[in-house]
């Protein structure tokens, strides 16, 4: 696996500890080649690190104030998200990989898309058939068909089979369509204030960690082109949120109001934010 080499040519970095579920320390190292960090060791086997009440992505935690705070976000998205493809009376088909309960697909089939998604934890893919999604395992069922828009909203720094997934994608996706891939970004200052308790490092869960050289990098070597990013303003106040746990075992939302918001700040110049959207389309071939 190509996935090998990455941990190969790597150094360490950081120690980590899963605070989520296993309170097991992991590295995370550093490929100077690709600028990209990656989680090491990788469990063989990964859903166990899935199963909390605390994960937000599938669950309802214990916290009814961090409900709350992350459902409101989640739906402020859904309209972000959805103005950088969404154009009245054009109908597109559109593809969610790692599309958890279904909300987002839920919100494109409202405006009259067309859609189909992947997920591949199966409590995630029930739950999103009782809201009429109906999901895949994975992309292979997809194979030979083409879509318009292919999102992956925080997914790609969960998959193992990471060069596997880019291929997919870049062959599911048409002559003129648009990739969205959202990552957490580890130049962003609320990674480098929290360091190894910043709650977007997520070990083992999250196995790669991406720098914008990163993403150009590896979607570049399948003729894929970064076009645009966007930035996630309202993660590095979420994130931060979590990392004052991580730290100090209580939510500080005023100090991780003020970490997310001048992380923000500095993120006006330097581009850095907490997250990013990257917009990627297909190379234009010279004739």
């Amino acid at each position: 696996m190509k996935e090998k080499e990455l941990h190969n040519g790597s150094v360490p970095f950081l120690n980590c500890r899963d605070h989520l579920v296993s309170g097991e320390m992991y590295e995370v190292m550093i490929n100077d080649k690709l600028d990209m960090l990656v989680t090491s060791p990788i469990p063989p086997s990964l859903d166990e690190y899935y199963d909390s009440k605390e994960y937000q992505s599938h669950n309802k935690s214990k916290n009814a104030l961090l409900d709350k705070l992350y459902n409101s976000v989640k739906k402020r998205s859904f309209k972000t998200k959805t103005s950088l493809f969404h154009k009245e009376n054009i109908k597109l088909t559109i593809l969610d990989v790692g599309a958890g309960t279904g909300d987002f697909l839920l919100c494109c089939k409202n405006l009259g898309h067309e859609t189909s998604g992947t997920e591949p934890m199966l409590k995630a893919r029930t739950k999103a058939q009782e809201k009429g999604v109906i999901l895949s395992e994975d992309l292979n069922s997809l194979a030979g068909k083409k879509f318009d828009v292919i999102t992956l909203w925080h997914v790609l720094e969960h998959v193992p089979n990471l060069y596997e997934i880019i291929d997919q994608l870049k062959s599911l996706l048409s002559e003129n369509g648009q990739l969205f891939v959202a990552v957490p970004n580890f130049k962003s200052y609320d990674a480098t204030y929290y360091k190894e308790f910043w709650a977007a490092y997520d070990v083992p869960r999250h196995l790669w960690h991406f720098s914008q050289k990163t993403i150009q990098t590896l979607f570049e070597a399948v003729n894929l082109k970064v076009v645009k990013t966007h930035p996630m303003k309202y993660d590095s106040f979420y994130v931060s949120l979590l990392s004052e746990k991580n730290k100090k075992g209580t939510y500080n939302y005023v100090k991780a109001f003020f970490v997310g918001l001048r992380s923000n700040m500095k993120a006006l110049k330097s581009k850095e934010y907490s997250s990013l959207i990257y917009e990627l389309k297909h190379t234009k071939k010279a004739f």
